[in-house]
């Protein structure tokens, strides 16, 4: 009986029970398309809306910044964006840093901000 059983094990048998390389292709496989749908293509459709509403920017759309920070575009430049946060103040802030924009349409509805004050 011992020596079939070294037998057995000398025939060329796989030390994982015989299961071929091909059935671990399969589930490793599997788990990368759960991955890409999940949450590979979510995120680079993500960043393409991104990038579209950032190229759209024009001067007096309102934005909001990631930071919580509202203001109006008064400049813009290739990577950054001058944006007017109060009467006077502006800052310049990464185009990255944009979260959402509001188009004014134009100038009006600032000019009648600023005659009520």
């Amino acid at each position: 009986m011992a020596s079939a059983w070294a037998q057995g094990a000398e025939g060329g048998a796989s030390p994982l029970g015989g299961a071929p390389l091909s059935s671990l292709l399969f589930p490793i496989g599997l788990i990368f398309l759960i991955f890409y749908f999940f949450i590979i293509s979510p995120e680079q459709k993500r960043k393409r809306e991104h990038e579209q509403l950032v190229s759209g920017l024009k001067r007096n759309d309102r934005i909001g910044l990631s930071c919580g920070i509202h203001g109006r575009v008064v400049g813009l430049a290739e990577k950054v964006v001058t944006v007017e946060i109060a009467r006077g103040v502006s800052v310049e802030v990464d185009r990255t840093a944009i979260q959402r924009v509001e188009s004014m349409g134009s100038a009006e509805p600032r000019e009648k901000e600023r005659e009520k004050s």
